[in-house]
């Protein structure tokens, strides 16, 4: 047996998997044993819901450690299969303990049908025998334990049938013991506790029966609040034989108060919440507990739901009251709210008091020797409240508002968050019906994620389905994303989200409420008191005072000091307050407020990390709060990490609202981060957002600038014909004397798009061509930019003399300039011409230099170019795995930045590593995957070196596919004019 997952992973008899990762990806694959399993599956596993992404190379490097292991134990490396879908392990059904344990059931259950108990027996046993403990213990991938789990029930059902077997063989003495444990296991399964007590029965203890019988009744009880099932009962009267006489009935008190409103049927969710205030009542002995959330949250259902279940503890009165905090009417006051609770109680009303002091006086005495559980609903305030809390050591509060009551000197507070996907997608089908929601998942999903996963939301959302039968889910999914007004959607009857958001914003200040109303035209998902303070133009002391009351009332949450966001239906009800007539005037410098900020923080920043030569590109003016702003500068790059959707909104907004030219400089202040990042998407979108902006405002430089940098984001997806075509339309632009910075850029950039291409000869006029323009400017900023590109070039051509006085050139003028990112670029480019000549030493010493100089500036793709070329050195001195785990790294770091050329390149390197370290089979399998990426991509030279790998692959094997696959490497090699054609042309000739 080769694979053992009945108990902890085992392979070749007891060795183990010690690598996390592979040990998931190894129990899902035994879990399907003989079956493709899906790579995103794979996936899933492994990284549950933030997958990383260079996952899919990540997981290839699983797969090839796998197989490495199984090499190393004996254990065939080529049962485990790639196929274009995902892998699978296929092998004998008496290669995996799992496929053996089904072999024997089936062989078990065969022999009880015919009749041949002893015969069963054995087959029974021998199965179970095959488990070590709980399936796959140890790995705790999500997706593996439901698997595992389902294992772990079958082997429950198999111990089921067993028993009854053994039992009918009259072997009831042998399983007492055996039983025992496994109901101390499982108390809740039913069929276990009644072959225990046949058992205990058989052997003649019939009390040891019968006290499991009450053991098991209670345990239903408390941990489901049902009985026993019927066949349950009835063993339980077979043990009885017959004798039904009960204990004296217990003496009923007088009836209890009992003033709780109805619970409602379809209750959902909340169950961790529940068991947490259960467990602190029991446990705890809390007797005031505080439950607040926002509006529509289900703070009085959970409440109701709640006391309903701990009623029969508190048997001698059940109340409960609206205190009216947060509604049309004024919230009660204390002496009224007592009134109500009295009469509840009985007390006649001739004999309440009017004095406050004696009604209170009065509610404690009447509480005083009852157990009591007293629902306070929707209470305004502490002061409100704190009068009510009854002194009795036997009573239970619950008290829900829509603010923290943080005046009170006792009380468990407890902030209800918004349900979860899977328990608002239930509270849908639970209220509209489960078949019409379960029939449209992703419509369901779509409904309740509109709906702000808000219980009131969707309860009034599932209300209208309920009465527009022939609507189809996705009919009101499409209404909720494309009202122009989406809370107006969120009603029924009097009922509305909007509502209830309006009576929560009624009970703060009016510099509250102007600072919520505000904060709706921020369009991210959270904000900083910075950019609250931006908005509102108050001070940062101020600001907070106002967003901690908003935080009190449940209008916005601080999900970390200074941190804040409003659920995306609270947003929407701020948005439509600054949408009322009116209020156009301050809607528009709240605006130009927002974007002053942004712009001016984002280039602030951008000064921190661009080089010499493109950084002082913007010209603002004075923003209209530098206080805030270089405040919030001082968070560096991770403000811009922080930010990223929101800025891609702004540029979006600024567009839609006019404000042109804060539209086109944002997007090129965020220029750099998105390029670093690898957020090319973002790049590209509000680029081209910038560029509309600029030909409106017909500004030749803006149109300039954003086509320049456009067509970065297109570069490095290697989309490079449509980067040069931007690039040519920029030529285009009347040239005029105080652009000629921008220009010897802009030819620069194309002279490295064409570059890309293979055509080396244009690219290096081009250079010429922008260095002349450098030459004639002001500064040295636009020369080093040409300097460095003309390296690159040349070193890409294979003329390496001339790169190398070219490099040290663009280092000197990096030095002097003192220029960061410049000067890394300059020792990358030195290092890694030494590495071409053969300068193994040198090279390396520099190459680790540029290493740390790249991670310093946080340039992830310089950084995984970098540790591409150590690798190749390493691989060069005959150190492959250490070249492996370089390209791996660089491989992670040039996939986070976006660069597809570079993930190519990564990957062939990878593959040389592997094949150098003896793997064939991986390596051979990675150059494929290669070249079908970078045939898509149309790289010639990265589809000749993947050519160029398979080759060195398959020539030991068979020599005329190597031979073909070195044809087509060269002529491509040739096509781009890369020096690597001179050793692929010396291979093919070895070959002959």
């Amino acid at each position: 047996m080769r694979f053992r997952i009945l108990g902890p992973l085992r392979i070749a008899g007891g060795a183990t998997v010690t690598a996390t990762r592979d040990r998931t990806v190894l129990a899902l694959l035994l879990l399907r044993f003989g079956r493709v399993v899906p790579v995103e599956d794979l996936i899933d596993a492994v990284w549950e819901d933030r997958p990383p992404a260079t996952a899919r190379a990540q997981l290839q490097t699983c797969v090839s450690r796998l197989r490495r292991r199984f090499t190393e134990l004996g254990v065939p490396a080529d049962l485990i299969h790639t196929d274009p879908a995902g892998y699978s392990i296929r092998g004998d059904s008496t290669d995996l303990d799992v496929e053996l344990f089904a072999d024997r059931l089936d062989a078990a259950r065969a022999a009880v049908t015919a009749g041949r108990l002893p015969q069963a027996q054995a087959y029974f046993r021998a199965a179970l025998g095959l488990w070590r403990g709980a399936a796959l213990s140890g790995v705790l991938s999500r997706s593996v334990r439901r698997r595992a789990q389902a294992l772990d029930e079958q082997r429950l059902a198999a111990l089921e049938e067993c028993v009854d077997v053994e039992l009918r063989l009259g072997r009831a003495a042998d399983l007492v013991d055996e039983l025992a444990e496994a109901v101390d296991r499982h108390p809740l399964r039913e069929r276990l506790r009644g072959q225990a007590m046949l058992a205990l029965s058989a052997v003649g203890r019939q009390a040891d029966a019968l006290a499991l019988y009450r053991e098991g009744r209670r345990i239903y009880a408390e941990e489901l609040g049902i009985e026993p099932g019927a066949a349950l009962q009835a063993l339980h009267q077979r043990v009885l034989a017959g004798d039904l006489a009960f204990a004296d009935p217990p003496r009923h008190a007088d009836p209890p108060v009992r003033a709780l409103p109805r619970a409602i049927s379809d209750f959902t969710g909340r169950q961790e919440t529940l068991t947490r205030l259960v467990k602190e009542i029991d446990e705890d002995r809390a007797r005031v507990h505080l439950i607040d959330g926002m509006a529509g949250s289900g703070k009085t259902t959970l409440a109701v739901h709640l006391a309903v279940r701990l009623a029969d503890r508190f048997p001698d009165a059940q109340l409960f009251i609206d205190l009216h905090g947060h509604s049309e009417r004024r919230p009660l006051s204390p002496a009224a709210a007592l009134a109500t609770l009295l009469r509840q109680l009985g007390v006649p009303a001739a004999r309440i008091p009017l004095d406050l002091d004696d009604r209170l006086s009065l509610w404690r005495t009447e509480l005083a020797a009852r157990r009591a559980l007293v629902v306070l609903d929707n209470a305004a305030s502490a002061t409100q409240v704190a009068p009510l809390l009854p002194a009795g050591a036997d009573c239970l509060v619950l008290v829900t508002s829509r603010r923290r009551l943080v005046g009170l000197d006792e009380g468990r507070p407890s902030s209800l968050p918004v349900l979860d996907t899977d328990e608002a997608v239930e509270l849908l089908g639970r209220v509209a019906g489960a078949d019409r929601v379960a029939a449209e998942p992703a419509a369901a999903g779509e409904v309740v994620r509109r709906c702000g996963h808000l219980p009131l939301a969707i309860r009034l959302a599932g209300a209208r389905l309920v009465h527009r039968p022939r609507w189809r889910v996705a009919d009101l999914a499409e209404r909720l994303v494309t009202a122009a007004d989406p809370l107006a959607e969120l009603a029924a009857g009097q009922r509305s989200v909007g509502h209830a958001f309006a009576l929560s914003y009624a009970q703060v200040s009016p510099p509250a409420q102007r600072v919520f109303r505000l904060l709706g035209l921020h369009p991210g998902v959270r904000f900083d008191n910075r950019v609250a303070a931006a908005l509102a133009d108050l001070s940062l002391r101020e600001t907070q005072d106002l967003l901690d009351e908003l935080v009190d009332a449940h209008l916005a949450e601080e999900t970390e000091p200074g941190r804040y966001r409003l659920h995306d239906l609270i947003r929407e009800y701020a948005r439509t307050l600054l949408a009322e007539p009116g209020r156009a005037a301050e809607r528009s410098a709240v605006i130009e407020r927002l974007l002053d900020h942004h712009l001016h923080v984002a280039a602030a920043i951008a000064k921190t990390i661009e080089p010499a030569g493109t950084a002082g590109a913007l010209r603002l003016p004075t923003p209209l709060r530098p206080d805030l702003v270089a405040d919030t500068a001082s968070d560096g790059r991770a403000w811009f990490d922080e930010n990223r959707g929101v800025l891609t909104a702004l540029v979006r907004l600024a567009e839609a609202e006019g404000f042109r030219q804060h539209c086109w400089q944002l997007a090129r202040a965020c220029w750099r981060s998105h390029l670093l990042g690898g957020h090319l998407d973002e790049l590209i979108e509000t680029h081209g957002v910038g560029l509309r902006a600029a030909r409106q405002l017909r500004d030749d430089h803006a149109t300039l600038v954003m086509l320049n940098y456009l067509a970065s984001g297109y570069y490095r997806r290697a989309g490079f014909g449509e980067a040069i075509r931007l690039l040519e339309t920029a030529l285009d632009l009347p040239r005029r004397p105080d652009l000629r910075f921008e220009v010897s850029n802009l030819l620069s950039n194309l002279g490295i798009s064409y570059a890309a291409t293979g055509d080396v000869r244009r690219s290096l006029d081009l250079l010429a061509e922008s260095a002349t323009l450098a030459r004639a400017g002001d500064g040295l900023g636009a020369v080093t930019n040409n300097l460095n590109n003309r390296s690159y070039v040349l070193i890409v051509g294979g003329r390496y003399a001339e790169a190398l006085r070219t490099s040290r050139h663009h280092l000197l003028l990096a030095r002097q300039v003192a220029d960061p990112v410049q000067l890394a670029n300059a020792v990358v480019h030195v290092g890694v011409i030494r590495a071409r000549l053969g300068h193994v030493g040198p090279a390396r010493r520099l190459l680790r230099a540029a290493l740390y100089l790249k991670r310093q500036g946080g340039n992830r793709l310089g950084e995984g170019e970098v540790l591409n070329e150590l690798g190749a050195v390493e691989r060069a001195e005959g150190r492959p795995d250490s070249a492996a785990t370089l390209h791996r790294e660089a491989l992670v770091a040039i996939t986070e930045a976006g660069d597809r050329v570079g993930q190519c390149a990564s990957r062939n390197l990878l593959a040389r590593a592997i094949l150098d370290q003896g793997d064939v089979s991986s390596a051979l399998d990675l150059h494929r995957r290669v070249l079908a990426d970078a045939t898509r991509l149309g790289v010639r030279y990265e589809q000749a070196r993947a050519l160029d790998g398979m080759a060195r692959c398959r020539r030991a094997a068979d020599p005329a596919e190597a031979r073909a696959y070195w044809a087509r490497a060269l002529a491509l090699f040739r096509q781009v004019d890369a020096p690597e054609r001179h050793e692929v042309a010396r291979l093919l000739a070895a070959l002959d």
